[in-house]
């Protein structure tokens, strides 16, 4: 019995690692995630069995529930995707669905995915490292366990590119908190939404202005002097038309 824990990527279907596209072209049956970007579920066979298993207010699917299901699957079909958005173990439960199944004698394969975390800010045209302007980046998510408060004055450093996964919700707390921890209200900060997909948007703003902007999950929040940078494609064909 096995199982495979494939990262999706960020949406994109050109973004899956090859690996990931055979597995999903011969897979027997496919869990997977809410958002995971359409063009990726088209490359499914039709023989194989698709299950959505996404977490949305009200839903049933608790994490003990799908991992009982991982488990079933294993002994019913050869090759069973646990497709996930991203990377599986960036934050997407990849570490607790493989000690589930590792208890159960089920053999776990991990197919690694592009993890949103680096490229939505890519996407953006934002190195989460620059000379001068980052040495460092940390990547943390705002949805802590039940009953855990993410600390978010602890993670103010000047130095230091701050990535949030999941906290659209909690941006005007992730602002105070940071500005509180001495961050400068001043510092840029870039919010990429739905990244990778064609309706991809791109907001910056100043830190004490994050809690005020207009933007939905699924998004990215980058904290840092790196946030003012804009260094896709787009831009730098403007520039030298610009130039020239």
């Amino acid at each position: 019995m096995s199982v495979y824990l494939v990262g999706a990527g960020p949406g994109d279907a050109d973004l899956l690692t090859l690996r990931a596209a055979q597995l999903l072209a011969r897979a027997d049956v496919v869990v997977h995630d809410r958002l995971i970007g359409p063009d990726v579920l088209e490359l499914v066979s039709a023989r194989t069995v698709c299950v959505d298993v996404g977490k949305v207010p009200g839903t049933s699917h608790t994490q003990g529930d799908i991992n009982e299901l991982l488990v079933e699957l294993a002994g019913r079909y050869d090759t069973v995707v646990r497709l996930k958005g991203g990377d599986p173990f960036v934050f997407g439960r990849g570490g607790e669905e493989a000690l589930a199944l590792l208890a159960r004698g089920v053999v776990v394969h991990v197919v690694p995915g592009v993890s949103s975390a680096f490229a939505a800010p890519a996407l953006a045209g934002i190195p989460v490292t620059h000379r001068g302007a980052s040495h460092g980046v940390c990547v943390v998510t705002a949805t802590a366990e039940e009953g855990r408060v993410v600390d978010f004055e602890r993670l103010a450093n000047v130095d230091v590119t701050l990535v949030v996964l999941m906290g659209v919700a909690q941006r005007a707390t992730i602002s105070a908190q940071l500005c509180r921890g001495g961050l400068d209200p001043a510092t840029p900060v870039a919010v990429v939404q739905r990244a990778s997909l064609e309706d991809q948007l791109v907001v910056r703003a100043r830190l004490d202005q994050l809690a005020d902007l207009d933007v939905i999950a699924p998004a990215v929040i980058v904290v840092g002097p790196v946030a003012a940078l804009d260094l896709g494609l787009d831009a730098l064909v403007d520039e030298l038309v610009a130039v020239a």
